[in-house]
């Protein structure tokens, strides 16, 4: 699993200046979708309006939300508790994750379904969010917001003491939230002992389903987090720590898309998220940059327990942070009807996987809720999904090629302005990439910042950079290697 290096934080409004004029350039030169047709957004009101409601009803249970701050589009609502004795023999915990019931507002090959398939998934700029639906499903109708009842396609785990999954189903149901968390607040009550059960159970299954990740080979890597935040009408940049409470999140969600995949394996249709485990020869150069920076790495140790034990603050272990991002590479998405593809892992998580968790913000998602809903009750899965498999994985890869360079780009336009009066100045940084040509990749901890850097110098080193350039309009930083710090 790799974290993401980069978290937007979507400014509340104001006047044009500079920098929203850059990231609008940003989104115009990529071809980004940003307003909705009249049709759509018709279709949406109506659908809005007059979903397609299931009859089961689940909204006596106390569900939560665990979001970012500020978040509107709320695709998933969890419920834990401890198993009861008629849940069967080993049965220690009850997982219920509710899902945003997307298709209930999305009439397959109406005029969302058709505007959704060119956009792909939800695009995050520092100024905006481009939705991949109309704002009234994605943060109205369809969002698991607190309080209101919600359609939702419950997922029902039961797991033993050990985290090891025994049975799993997904039904649609409505549900209701109750509260609506951010991570620190789940981090602040669970340390300070006052959190409800749903809560304190997330850390007790969060951590002993972090260690089965590692345990089967899976590996997390623990990308520095930079966030762009708005400032008094500006902009700055900063990196953070990822709290405990957002690993013990995620795991809740790996932990359901393994369960889909498993699902759609023993059904024989389905579409996996894949990735191939690094090869011999990409592990070989791994274990010799892991040598040269002197860091111990034994034998039997995997490379997802070595960087599960790599510390952010250590300018050696932050180079090799930036260093294995070559392990994870070549993810995608591998639909198959009736022969259930050879390579079928994604490396990263070390089991089958699918995306299953996050509709309202990324297309393939509703197709596989789908599939999996169709399977666990034994029915047919629906034509239209079915037949929809074999065109994701073409419209997720160019949907993420455009949002991977939209970040990029916002990114370095931020960085630029940041840095736009301090020219000539001189900061203190890691070279964490060795480039060609005399280029090197450091990061700048003050303000938090990844950039070139023409010079020499080693992997790991701590370095003095001068700023050579800073230019808003190019998105462009550029600095000089002047000094080991």
């Amino acid at each position: 699993m790799v974290h993401g290096a980069t978290t937007l934080h979507p400014a509340s409004g104001g006047t044009t200046t500079r920098l929203e004029a850059a990231f609008a350039a940003v989104r115009a030169e990529l071809g980004v979708r940003e307003e909705f047709p009249v049709a759509v957004l018709q279709e949406a009101g109506q659908a809005a309006g007059h979903p397609v409601l299931p009859d089961r009803d689940l909204a006596s249970l106390e569900f939560v939300t665990v979001d970012p701050p500020g978040s509107m589009d709320l695709d998933q609502a969890m419920h834990l508790c401890r198993a009861h004795p008629q849940d069967g023999p080993g049965a220690a915990y009850r997982v219920r994750y509710a899902i945003a019931d997307v298709p209930a507002f999305v009439e397959p090959e109406g005029e969302v379904d058709a505007e959704v398939r060119l956009r792909g998934q939800t695009i995050y700029c520092p100024d905006t969010r481009v939705p991949l639906h109309p704002v009234m499903i994605s943060e109205g109708a369809a969002s698991l917001l607190p309080d209101q009842d919600r359609p939702a396609y419950v997922w029902e785990i039961l797991l033993d003491d050990s985290g090891a999954t025994l049975a799993a189903s997904v039904d649609r149901a409505m549900v209701r939230s109750r509260r609506r968390f951010t991570y620190a607040e789940v981090q602040q009550a669970v340390d300070d002992g006052t959190a409800e059960q749903t809560l304190m159970l997330l850390r007790e299954v969060g951590r002993l389903l972090s260690r089965r990740e590692v345990a089967r080979g899976g590996a997390g890597l623990p990308m520095p987090e930079q966030e762009v935040h708005e400032v008094d009408g500006g902009y700055t940049l900063r990196f953070r720590p990822l709290l405990e409470a957002e690993e013990w999140n995620a795991q809740i969600s790996l932990l359901t898309g393994m369960a889909a995949a498993e699902l759609m394996i023993q059904g024989g249709v389905g579409i996996l998220r894949t990735m191939a485990a690094p090869d011999e020869r990409a592990l070989a150069r791994f274990r010799r940059q892991v040598r040269a920076l002197g860091v111990d790495w034994p034998e039997a140790q995997t490379y997802g327990e070595l960087l599960a034990s790599l510390d952010r603050t250590d300018p050696r272990h932050l180079a090799l942070i930036h260093d294995a991002t070559s392990l994870f590479r070549g993810a995608g998405y591998t639909p198959f009807d009736g022969t259930v593809p050879e390579e079928s892992e994604q490396a990263a998580i070390g089991a089958p996987y699918a995306h299953v968790t996050a509709p309202l913000r990324r297309l393939v998602d509703r197709f596989g809720l789908v599939v999996c809903a169709a399977l666990s009750a034994g029915g047919p899965v629906p034509d239209w999904a079915r037949s929809s498999l074999p065109e994701l994985p073409e419209v997720m890869e160019r949907s993420s090629q455009q949002a991977g360079a939209v970040e990029r780009g916002c990114v370095d336009a931020v960085e630029a302005a940041v840095l736009a009066a301090r020219v000539g100045e001189r900061f203190a940084a890691v070279v964490v990439d060795e480039g060609s040509g005399g280029t090197l990749g450091v990061q700048v901890t003050d303000p938090a910042i990844s950039a070139k850097a023409e010079g020499e110098a080693t992997l790991g080193e701590r370095v003095t950079v001068q700023l050579v350039e800073a230019d808003v309009d190019a998105r462009r930083v550029r600095f000089r290697v002047v000094d080991p710090a």
